[in-house]
């Protein structure tokens, strides 16, 4: 009895455990920005895209293949020539999906590492084609318009292969050595250029500007002459004002003394002191003896 019931029991084990694995093996999720395709054994990959969720597969028969639709960025980066024969390395970073309706296609025509084997045969053949219709200098001064006709052209060729690209951005343009050091030579004497050209109009204006000068000077002098002839009180109020301006310098500068002529202003010493009355007296009688002796001189001579 106990040992039919225990192999019932193990019975019961083995089938729940076979129907538990076969429902765990017939259902699978597709987790959130993925995609599934579904692999049949006997009919080979289905067209139908299964979305995000839970889905029933027949076990041992049909298996799910996934495929990551969220966007994935990617450099592509290739050495090319100009129109003018420059050497130019052009680097690009695009954002790419699969296009959903084209899976199926993606998967049995080009694999799962589609990115790897299209974006950058695409990328470089497109690059090379827009690089090549512009020189050297047109590719400094226009990459706005290069970087929208690259974007163009990758983006209509990348939809022949179901790949679906939401931004195409041109991250770098790189010339040789040689062309760099000539650019940088170039813009140097370009403003030495300018630089010339500014100090030869600034000597220009400079001129233009003494001559006008001159020309009123010219012309103030004549009318000083012509005004001078008329009257002199112009030459007058010159000499004032000269003199105004003289005695507002000696005024503001420092160890200078005005000495009045009327006077010793230093000791304040009056015109009527005994030293200049002795002075007087001396004269008076210096005066006197030539008076006595042109006397004695004439009476001789009478």
């Amino acid at each position: 009895m106990l040992t039919r019931i225990l192999d019932n029991i193990t019975k019961f084990s083995f089938g729940l455990g076979v129907t538990l694995a076969a429902i765990q093996s017939s259902i699978f999720t597709v987790n959130v920005g993925h995609r599934a395709l579904i692999f049949d054994r006997f009919s080979g990959v289905k067209q139908e895209v299964l979305p995000e969720g839970f889905h029933f597969i027949i076990p041992f028969i049909q298996y799910p293949i996934i495929y990551n639709v969220q966007i994935t960025p990617r450099e592509i980066s290739t050495s090319t020539g100009s129109k003018d024969l420059q050497n130019i390395r052009v680097s690009l970073r695009v954002l790419f999906r699969p296009e959903l309706k084209k899976l199926h296609y993606i998967h049995t025509k080009i694999g799962r590492d589609y990115d790897e084997k299209v974006l950058p045969s695409i990328g470089n053949e497109v690059m090379k084609a827009v690089i090549a219709q512009y020189n050297a200098e047109e590719i400094i001064t226009q990459r706005e318009q290069i970087s929208k006709q690259i974007r163009s052209s990758l983006v209509q060729r990348s939809k022949d292969f179901g790949i679906v690209l939401d931004d195409v951005a041109l991250t770098h343009i790189g010339f040789s050595a040689e062309y760099t050091q000539a650019i940088e030579y170039k813009q140097v004497a370009q403003q030495e250029a300018e630089k010339q050209r500014f100090l030869v109009e600034k000597a220009k204006q400079e001129r233009e500007a003494m001559i006008l000068l001159a020309e009123g000077e010219t012309e103030a002098a004549g009318l000083i002459a012509e005004a001078t002839k008329q009257s002199k009180a112009y030459v007058k109020l010159k000499k004032i004002e000269a003199a105004k301006e003289v005695s507002e310098i000696f005024a503001k500068s420092k160890g200078i003394t005005y000495i009045p002529s009327n006077g010793n202003f230093i000791l304040n010493i009056p015109q009527s002191y005994p030293f200049n009355q002795s002075n007087n007296n001396n004269n008076n009688n210096n005066n006197n003896n030539n008076n006595n002796n042109n006397n004695n001189n004439n009476n001789n001579n009478n």
